[in-house]
């Protein structure tokens, strides 16, 4: 066999081979559609840590400017004052500064600009590195926690399959410190948006039928489902929902005339509604209140215009009059 045929071989058996490691699980973390197992560490404890050095770093030179300002106040200096008070100067007497020899130059503990240009340099490189850190954290603060169906996925991936009581893991994806990175539940974040969470929503997610896939350890199998689908069936849900409880209430008041069993209708559908609103959408407690009264009040309206039956035959009459008059 010649020796290119060996090269081509042996780049065909490496191509067949399975991806390890990181490569292994950033492909398998995006090949999920939905993007749901995008879960990584925030780091918030230490990142608040690097917050309060860079703060105490600026609290430093915040006090260095303070005495730089004292210091020309009482300096009787008046090339300093005006170096204080007007940018271009103090740029001039700056770099004035720079080009005298050492023995020329402020003594130590007297304010010069040089010193003050400095502290500037410094400050802006700080002070904007103190307000990204800031803008960051807070962005990454209102990232939301991942879902914990997506997290046990996540974790049996990680670990080659379930934790034992132990703490053991079987066959972990990752070596060294990168293992453990699923442990801490608290400073996980999720690049993912959650989607709805209303309790319908969770109940289809729970038992909604998916392509399954064996996992890593083969023992375990993972449902993949588009989250799409799921969507489309809770807004045809919520549609008839709302059909029933509109037609379906007018529809019973128009043939009921008791008025207790009117008061009951008007009661029972109510309490459908609010029980609707809450269980099918993620409407908040004061939207759930303010729907429930708003769908009561129509429902009374429409028993306050009395027999509808009534008003047809009169304008019906009334038609039938004015057609003879003409």
């Amino acid at each position: 066999m010649s020796r290119d045929s060996d090269i081509e071989m042996n780049a065909g058996q490496a191509s067949n081979h399975p991806s390890l490691g990181f490569a292994a699980l950033s492909s398998w973390i995006v090949s999920d559609k939905d993007q749901e197992l995008l879960l990584f560490r925030k780091f918030g404890e230490i990142s608040a840590r690097n917050i309060l050095y860079l703060q105490c770093e600026l609290l430093v030179l915040e006090e260095k400017l303070k005495k730089w300002d004292k210091n020309v106040s009482n300096s009787g200096d008046t090339a300093l004052e005006q170096a204080a008070e007007t940018w271009e100067i103090m740029v001039e007497q700056a770099e004035a500064e720079r080009q005298r020899p050492e023995t020329e130059r402020p003594m130590a503990g007297r304010p010069g600009a040089k010193e003050m240009m400095e502290l500037v340099t410094h400050l802006r490189i700080k002070i904007k590195e103190y307000h990204e850190a800031l803008v960051l954290h807070s962005r990454v603060a209102q990232l939301q926690s991942p879902g914990k169906r997506a997290l046990e996925v996540a974790r049996n991936e990680l670990h080659g399959g379930s934790i034992n009581r132990y703490g053991y893991k079987p066959n972990p994806i990752l070596g060294g410190k990168a293992k453990d990175y699923l442990d801490d539940t608290d400073d996980l974040i999720s690049l993912k948006a959650t989607a709805a969470v209303d309790p319908l929503s969770k109940v289809l997610r729970a038992y909604w039928p998916g392509k399954e896939e064996a996992s890593r350890d083969g023992l375990h199998l993972i449902s993949r489902y588009d989250e799409r689908s799921i969507t489309i069936a809770v807004a045809i849900i919520n549609i008839l929902v709302a059909i029933v409880l509109l037609v379906g209430s007018i529809s019973s008041l128009y043939y009921v005339e008791s008025p207790a069993a009117i008061l009951g209708i008007i009661c029972g559908f109510t309490i459908l509604f609010a029980l609707s609103v809450g269980l099918v959408t993620n409407a908040k407690r004061a939207e759930i209140f303010a729907g429930s009264a708003a769908y009561a009040a129509v429902l009374v309206v429409f028993v306050g215009n009395g027999d509808l039956s009534g008003y047809v035959e009169k304008a019906r009459f009334y038609f039938r009059v004015s057609m003879l008059l003409d």
